[in-house]
């Protein structure tokens, strides 16, 4: 009896998507949330790793390399808005020309290399000699050179790997649901939801655990976990292969160059008269919705430079239409820069903060001021799973919505509560200064505050909440509303938010420290806290917000969802 070939059902057939061997992919038997599980777990082991570092970095600067609490926030800021914007060359490298998943393999390597040197570079002053080793305060001892420029080589290498790993691995995640299929597009919207859960999981872990081990037991040892932690990730991304769905690129001209030549074609032809346009327009069919109408300079990458139509001198009119959905993204990308600066601050200042403060839980245990952070990714864990599975329905039922409410509708909430939550740690820290004042403790940095460091804990509730809004929010938002095979890029482009925050919080906290400092006054960032006034900062950065969610509302209101898009 011959034996016979299984084919897929033609119903059964994913398009657009192959499997690992370049074969059509059926549908029963790959992606959707198989194959996110995989993923998932990946992010979570990503995210364990990357906030063993970020979430107490300023510790180790301000610790074992002696650095001052301004210089060391600037550092931060500069390493997290370096991480945050390398995912632009990460996608554009995977959407061009590797590909996401052979991407996330050379990050991940990347990675695991940048996190040993890490662990080295950590344990090296236990080589130094002993004047120094006996020395009480050991951060008077300056470290070797050699250990400072392998940290922070170290430093930026894990910034490049994770510029490849991050926009990636949550595309390729989304990648396993096909967005045309009404349940799997519903799974999709769950997908950002329980993503950033799982995310929110393996960093919670990362703050309570990593967190004590690098304040009392080893920074070697705190940073070399995570570098075992990303070896296994690696592991069970090449374990869920076979069940993985493969994006197909339409042809072979990178979407880059495609959309670069709309912008240059249209500059190009900046005298092209209106009716010539509006002839090429009508020649390609451009229906008459409202999204057409925005950017139309841009419809001038349509024609000729004399208005004549040459196929290989002008743009197609979904070309065109690629362009003016990638820069539609850009007013939301600008109004929620502020919001950047905002979360860069919980690593940071807030942490700062927790270090003067009361942590004792006995005589002889004190929490890690850097592991109050869980309490935002704590808020978050508790809340997606009430939002996803009661308010995400019951938005549904009225608004008709696969995702209940409109994913700009979802970041502005978010913006609002980020606001409130500098609002309520500009009040902590004024009661903070209140209490040194009043046990004349601000002539003395290094003395405990009689005030419990439970003060800070709504601050980070607050904007964990925030973060289950606008964070999944734009997550979802600069996946769903750019070209299919862009995917990498929209993601990357919400990071660079995220990096662009970062440098302009080290911007300000720069130009404060100047403006404030100086002729023996101490500025809003003096490293005793005591005499310092991160309140000012803070009310500061809420009135920004505030400003910036007025933006956002009015750039949201015009903002015109692309045709298809399941929102």
């Amino acid at each position: 009896m011959a034996e016979t070939v299984e084919t897929p059902l033609l119903d059964d057939v994913v398009e657009g998507s192959i499997d690992y061997k370049g074969q059509p992919v059926n549908r029963s038997k790959s992606g959707r949330w198989r194959s996110a599980s995989f993923i998932i777990g990946v992010e979570m082991a990503e995210r364990f790793a990357y906030y063993g570092i970020s979430s107490n970095l300023i510790s180790y600067l301000t610790g074992p390399l002696g650095q001052s609490t301004a210089t060391a926030a600037e550092n931060v800021n500069a390493w997290s808005g370096t991480a945050s914007l390398l995912p632009l060359l990460g996608a554009f490298v995977a959407d061009s020309f590797l590909g996401r998943y052979k991407t996330i393999i050379i990050a991940s390597v990347l990675y695991i290399l940048g996190l040993g040197f890490l662990t080295l570079s950590a344990v090296l002053p236990s080589f130094k000699s002993s004047e120094c080793q006996n020395k009480e305060n050991v951060t008077s001892c300056s470290p070797p050179e050699f250990q400072i420029i392998l940290f922070f080589f170290s430093l930026y290498l894990v910034a490049v790997a994770q510029g490849g790993h991050k926009p990636c691995v949550q595309a390729f995640g989304a990648d396993q649901f096909d967005g045309q299929d009404p349940e799997e597009s519903k799974a999709k919207s769950s997908f950002f939801n329980w993503w950033y859960f799982g995310m929110c999981g393996g960093t919670v872990v990362t703050l309570v655990i990593l967190t004590y081990i690098q304040d009392n037991l080893s920074w070697g040892l705190g940073f070399g976990i995570p570098c075992l932690v990303m070896g296994f990730a690696l592991i069970l991304f090449l374990l869920g292969t076979m069940t993985y769905r493969f994006r197909v690129n339409s042809d072979g001209t990178s979407p880059f160059v495609r959309i670069g030549q709309v912008f240059v074609r249209a500059v190009r032809n900046w005298r092209t008269t209106s009716s010539a346009t509006s002839v090429e327009e009508e020649s390609q069919g451009i229906l008459p919705y409202q999204g057409s109408q925005q950017f139309k300079f841009l419809n001038k990458a349509l024609v000729a430079p004399d208005g004549s139509k040459q196929d290989e001198k002008v743009c197609s009119i979904s070309e065109v239409e690629e362009a003016k959905a990638v820069l539609r993204l850009f007013p939301t990308w600008a109004t929620c820069l502020v919001y950047a600066v905002v979360f860069s601050q919980s690593s940071t200042l807030f942490t700062k903060q927790g270090v003067t403060m009361d942590r004792s839980i006995s005589p002889s245990l004190e929490v890690p001021a850097a592991s109050l952070q869980s309490f935002i990714s704590l808020s978050i864990v508790m809340f997606i799973p009430i939002y996803d599975r009661i308010l995400v329905p019951i938005a549904r039922a009225i608004t008709r919505k696969p995702s209940g409410i409109t994913m700009l509708q979802r970041i502005g909430t978010g913006l609002l509560l980020s606001c409130l939550s500098m609002v309520i740690a500009a009040i902590v820290e004024m009661k903070r200064l209140e209490t040194a004042k009043e046990y004349e403790l601000v002539d003395k940095p290094n003395a405990t505050v009689p005030m419990n460091v439970a003060w800070l804990i709504p601050q980070y509730l607050l904007l964990g909440v925030s973060e289950s809004f606008t964070m999944v929010g734009l997550q979802e938002f600069f996946y769903d509303q750019v070209p299919s095979e862009l995917k990498s890029i929209g993601l990357a482009l919400y990071l660079s938010i995220f990096g662009m925050g970062s440098f302009l919080s080290s911007f300000l906290i720069s130009v404060i420290e100047k403006a404030t400092g100086g002729d023996g006054r101490d500025s809003w960032f003096s490293s005793n806290l005591n005499k310092a006034h991160l309140d000012y900062f803070y009310w500061l950065l809420a009135g920004l917000s505030a400003v910036a969610l007025i933006a956002f509302l009015y750039s949201a209101k015009s903002y015109v969802y692309n045709r298809g898009s399941n929102i």
